[in-house]
């Protein structure tokens, strides 16, 4: 079964002291670009949750964030405030300020913000709010999972309506392709009666010609090969190790095959049903590039 690479799964959790929210998103990319939001008093975890999201991920960028919301009253861990940080800050703010002859009213709220000003309390973490906090990214994750693969139900139906079509096209070639022969040795009479006249024409020269150019527009074994490719694209699109990138290199072999037989044709309605398999394959290989 197919995965899209795009998704997007989120879930909470309430507890009796706290609503905690995780909420996974992700875009297209050849590998796991994970961006980690993390609450402070958990990020000594960060290496968990990265270790995990690349097993039940897989590839993809990604933008993971965890969010505790505590309820009011609940026991929140103590925070400090930097004094001797704070004023060295406005100091330097002020004087900054008054040598640029600035305006100075915001700049103790400016202080505050500034790093390590105010400072949450190191203390144990709540193993029992962190099990809270795991199941959570579990359930998004199980979310997230969910949801690219009703995504790429939706893109294999789409990649196998692509194939059969290139294989009607190809139906239709085989079909137009028997009075291609027949034009082209009226061409080539037609060059010699005008060039050396009827009577002076070499039927067996002609012969070794027609011969000649038989095998150049030969395209059976490009024809072959083209519903083997197809055929085995439909094959790895239901097995188990469906990928993006393995389907990627049989589009390839598709697209090798079918530029061939349009090299070759010498015909203006193969050309044209050889322009109609690459829009096809065009369209095939963008859908891919969204296949984890």
């Amino acid at each position: 079964m197919l995965k899209s690479m795009t998704g997007f799964g989120i879930a909470t959790k309430e507890t009796s002291k706290a609503k905690i929210t995780v909420e996974i998103k992700s875009l297209n990319s050849k590998f796991l670009e994970l961006t980690l939001k993390l609450p402070k008093a958990h990020s000594d975890k960060e290496l968990l949750i990265r270790t995990d999201c690349n097993r039940l991920i897989e590839r993809g960028k990604v933008n993971l964030t965890i969010s505790i919301e505590y309820n009011a009253g609940a026991e929140r861990k103590p925070v400090s405030i930097n004094q001797a940080l704070l004023k060295a800050y406005y100091e330097q703010l002020l004087q900054g300020a008054n040598e640029l002859n600035a305006n100075t009213t915001d700049l103790f709220a400016l202080a505050v913000q500034m790093p390590e000003v105010i400072k949450q309390d190191e203390q144990d973490v709540d193993e029992e709010e962190w099990k809270a906090v795991y199941t959570t990214f579990e359930a998004s994750v199980n979310a997230f999972n969910d949801f690219r693969a009703t995504e790429g139900a939706e893109l294999e139906k789409d990649l196998v309506k692509r194939i059969s079509t290139i294989m009607n096209r190809l139906a239709d070639v085989e079909l137009a392709e028997p009075s291609r022969m027949p034009v082209v040795r009226e061409r080539i009479n037609k060059y010699l009666e005008d060039a050396v006249g009827t009577e002076n024409i070499d039927q067996n020269r002609l012969e070794q010609e027609l011969v000649y150019y038989i095998e150049k527009f030969d395209i059976t074994e490009e024809k072959v090969r083209l519903r083997s490719h197809c055929d085995y694209f439909l094959v790895t699109l239901n097995s188990k190790d469906a990928g993006g990138k393995k389907l990627g290199f049989i589009s390839q072999e598709i697209g090798r095959e079918i530029n061939t037989m349009g090299s070759k044709a010498n015909d203006a309605s193969i050309q044209k049903l050889v322009v109609e398999m690459k829009d096809e394959l065009e369209k095939i290989k963008e859908q891919l590039l969204n296949v984890l």
